[in-house]
C-alpha cells in the first residue's frame, strides 16, 4: 500500500469513526460524576472505566450508523455532509463489518469489567449488564436491522434516554451505588443537548433523508418546525440546569453555566435565519462545542458548589 492510499484509508477510518463527537458521550459522565463527587463519592478508575466504555459506545453507533446507511444505501454522493468511508471506496462493507464486531467485543469486555469494579451487589451487576447490552443494541438497530428505529422518527428520544437520563443517572450510581432523582433535571439537560447535535445532522441531511426514505424526526416536522424545535432544545436545557441551580445548589458557583447561554443562544437563531440545508453543514461541530462547553461549565460549577 502507498503512503497516499495508506493516507487516504486512515482519513477514512477517521471519517467514520467520528473522533470529534466523542465529546457528547463524555459530557453526560462527567456531569453524573461531578453530581456524585458533589454528594461525596468519587472512584476515579470507575469515572475512567465509565469514560472508556461511553467513548466506545459511540464510536459503536457511529460505524453501525455508516454501516446501516451503508446496506440500505441511503448515504449518496449528493448528500452534504461529508463523505464517509465506504461511500468513498476506501472501506470495504466487509471491513466496516469486521469494525463492528471488534468494538462490540471491547465495548462488552469494558463494561463487564467497569461493572464488576463499580457494583457490589449481584442486583446492580445484572441490571447494569442489562443496561449495557441494551445500550450496545440500541447503538446497532439506529439503522441496521429491517426496521431501524432511526428510519421512523425514534432517534431523538432514544438520545434524550441514552445520552442523558440512562448516562447521567448511571454514571452517578456507579460512583455512588444508589439513585438519587436530583439527576434528572441535569440528565435532561445533556439530553437534550444531545438531540439537538443529532437535529443539526438531520437538518442538515434532511432533503437527502426524505428522498431516501430515512423519515428522522426533522423529516416528519419539515424545515422550519424542525429549526423552531431546535431552538426549544436549546433554551430548555439551560432552563433544566437553572432549575437544579436554584433548588439545590444556592451558590453563584452553581450559575457557572450561564456563560454558555450566548453561544446557545447565537446558535438557535443561525439556525433559525439560515433555512437551507448547506448551511447547516458548519454548525454540527459548533453545537457539539457548545453542549459540551454547557456541560463542563455546569459539572465545574457543581464542583465549587
Amino acid at each position: 500500500m502507498t503512503s497516499l492510499a495508506h493516507s487516504n484509508k486512515t482519513k477514512a477510518w477517521l471519517d467514520s469513526l467520528r473522533p470529534k463527537t466523542l465529546p457528547l458521550a463524555f459530557a453526560s459522565i462527567v456531569t453524573g460524576t461531578a453530581i456524585a463527587c458533589w454528594h461525596g463519592s468519587f472512584k476515579p478508575g470507575v469515572a475512567l472505566l465509565t469514560l472508556f466504555t461511553a467513548g466506545l459506545l459511540q464510536i459503536l453507533s457511529n460505524l453501525a450508523n455508516d454501516y446501516g446507511d451503508a446496506v440500505k444505501g441511503s448515504d449518496k454522493e449528493d448528500r452534504i455532509g461529508p463523505l464517509r468511508g465506504i461511500q468513498t471506496g476506501a472501506i470495504t462493507l466487509a471491513e466496516l463489518r469486521r469494525a463492528l464486531l471488534i468494538t462490540i467485543l471491547l465495548t462488552v469486555v469494558s463494561g463487564s469489567v467497569l461493572v464488576t469494579l463499580a457494583c457490589e451487589k449481584p442486583g446492580d451487576i445484572v441490571a447494569f449488564l442489562g443496561l449495557g447490552l441494551l445500550a450496545i443494541v440500541a447503538a446497532i438497530t439506529y439503522t441496521v436491522g429491517n426496521k431501524p428505529y432511526g428510519y421512523i422518527g425514534l432517534g431523538d428520544i432514544s438520545v434524550l434516554i441514552f445520552f442523558g437520563w440512562l448516562s447521567v443517572a448511571g454514571s452517578y450510581y456507579l460512583q455512588t451505588g444508589y439513585f438519587d432523582s436530583i439527576v434528572i433535571l441535569p440528565a435532561t439537560a445533556c439530553g437534550l443537548l444531545a438531540v439537538a447535535v443529532l437535529n443539526i445532522n438531520n437538518l442538515r441531511d434532511i432533503d437527502s433523508d426524505r428522498e431516501n426514505g430515512k423519515n428522522t424526526l426533522a423529516v416528519r416536522l419539515g424545515s422550519h418546525k424542525a429549526r423552531c424545535y431546535h431552538m426549544g432544545l436549546l433554551m430548555t436545557a439551560p432552563v433544566c440546569l437553572a432549575l437544579f441551580a436554584t433548588f439545590y445548589l444556592h451558590t453563584l458557583t452553581g450559575w457557572l453555566f450561564i456563560l454558555a447561554l450566548p453561544l446557545l443562544v447565537k446558535q438557535g437563531c443561525y439556525v433559525l435565519r439560515e433555512t437551507t440545508a448547506f448551511s447547516m453543514r458548519p454548525m454540527l461541530e459548533k453545537t457539539v462545542k457548545g453542549a459540551l462547553l454547557t456541560n463542563l461549565l455546569f459539572a465545574v460549577g457543581v464542583l465549587l458548589s
